[in-house]
């Protein structure tokens, strides 16, 4: 059934896509304009808007024709033109100085030509009507730029969820085939999958970040364009993991009777998702702004009376970044006590001190990161790529698909068919993260090369 809403859903979104392009298609040859090939290309096809075009149908009959050049020219040359009378640059001059001088009341400024008699309301109109018709306008033009920046942002954020669905499409598809996944090892098996899964796609979208994804946003650790305020890449890390910490922590009686004492294992498990819970929350307050700015209110600790008139306090560098060592902090002990944790195998237990311990190895490269740059906080709209970033990365995907591969179940098969190795675990873990890594630079690239194509061309200069 999922699958199926997956497809749907998949399908949706091209049949939107391809309804945009033929509507563009459809404007264009509406539009009147002469026919290109790379005109129609680029306005069709690429949804590029030609800006000259625009502004010359907008202001079309605001300007004299040339027949009214002519008579102009006729009524400037006639002998009834008194010699006191002013030529026409001076008129133009005149004009423009009284529309200066009246510019608190140019809204009630009526001045049209002859070409203009049938596109502008006349000055005979009441311009309290005009100003009730433009306000309304303005008010369902704002409705509409409000629920078309809604339908942006959900359709970006499900055409992104796409590829997560597809990894799961991608696990119970193996699940199904192979026959797991049943009985006793439901509720592991669903554990470690899950649990897995979300460690091996933050994984590829770190590695996606240090590529340059996210970055109109800050999220590439580069400063955000355009000078707008976006929520940042480490509010979104602690949202999850206060998300995940949560809902495990409910879920880890999953199996329980009523009544049954707790075990060992659910209260390693619980503690683990209410330090997720707590440290997702501590993330989220420190990203903050609101709650920033209180905190560095205690800086100040003479009363404003004293210190007379409010002063404007230069922020440090630091505050042009942020630098949350939270959800590092939450990965990285949950590698460590993983890696300690209590298993019936000897196989079982290097497995998960295996994928543990990469999760360790991330999360001190996200500390190293922070560090570096709290030396240097990024200054240009460029992603940075910080090279520990492109190793955290590596190691945070490469230790969530071992977690899936620890499941009891495979453990065990391994273990009766002599592949209880943990070298080829981990090789054959490094080689499909390497060809998922593989995948996501094809993507970004691909990606960034179609936004070339349609952007203008930028030069870079070198910072030296």
């Amino acid at each position: 059934m999922q699958g199926y809403l997956t497809l749907l859903v998949a399908l949706s979104l091209s049949t939107i896509d391809i309804l945009t392009v033929f509507r563009r298609i459809y404007l264009f040859f509406r539009g009147g304009e002469r026919f290109t090939i790379k005109g129609f290309w680029q306005t069709a096809i690429l949804g590029r808007k030609n800006n000259h075009d625009r502004y010359a149908a907008e202001y079309a009959g605001l300007v004299d024709e040339p027949e009214e050049f002519e008579e102009a020219k006729i009524s400037l040359s006639s002998p009834d033109r008194q010699s006191g009378d002013l030529d026409p640059i001076e008129e133009y001059a005149r004009d423009t100085a009284q529309w200066a001088n009246n510019v608190h009341h140019h809204r009630h400024y009526r001045k049209h030509s002859t070409a203009s008699e049938g596109t502008l309301f006349g000055s005979s109109s009441p311009s309290s009507s005009l100003d009730k018709i433009q306000e309304v306008k303005d008010v369902l033009k704002s409705k509409k730029g409000l629920l078309q920046r809604i339908g942006n942002i959900c359709f970006a954020v499900v055409e992104r969820f796409l590829v997560f669905a597809g990894l799961w499409q991608t696990l119970l598809g193996i699940v199904i085939y192979t026959g797991g996944c049943r009985e006793n090892y439901v509720n592991g098996c669903l554990a470690h999958l899950i649990k897995g899964g979300i460690f091996w796609s933050y994984g590829l979208v770190t590695f996606a970040r240090f590529l340059g994804s996210f970055a109109e946003y800050g999220w590439a650790w580069n400063q955000a364009p355009r000078n707008k305020s976006y929520v940042s890449a480490e509010f979104t890390e602690s949202f999850v993991i206060f998300f995940y910490g949560a809902t495990n922590t409910w879920m880890e009686r999953f199996g329980a009777h009523p009544g049954d004492p707790y075990t060992t294992k659910q209260i390693q498990h619980i503690g683990i998702a209410v330090m997720f819970c707590f440290a997702g929350l501590i993330g989220m307050g420190i990203e903050s702004k609101l709650l920033r700015k209180w905190l560095a209110s205690s800086a100040f600790t003479t009363s404003r009376t004293e210190r007379g008139a409010e002063e404007s306090v230069e922020e440090p560098q630091s505050y042009s970044a942020s630098f949350n060592p939270f959800p590092a902090l939450a990965i990285g002990v949950t590698g460590a006590a993983m890696a300690a944790h209590a298993q019936t195998y000897l196989f079982q237990v290097q497995i998960h001190t295996l994928w543990g311990n990469l999760l360790v190895a991330f999360s001190a490269l996200r500390c190293f990161t922070y560090f570096f740059l709290w030396l240097r906080p990024p200054k240009s709209v460029l992603p940075s790529r910080p090279p520990t970033e492109a190793l955290g990365s590596f190691f945070l995907a490469c230790g969530g698909l071992v977690f899936m591969l620890s499941t009891e179940e495979v453990t065990i098969a391994a273990m009766r068919r002599g592949r209880d190795d943990v070298m080829m675990f981990l090789n054959v873990a490094v080689a499909m993260t390497c060809f998922a890594f593989c995948w996501t630079l094809f993507v970004v690239g691909f990606k960034g090369w179609l936004k070339s194509r349609i952007c203008p061309v930028i030069s870079f200069s070198s910072s030296v």
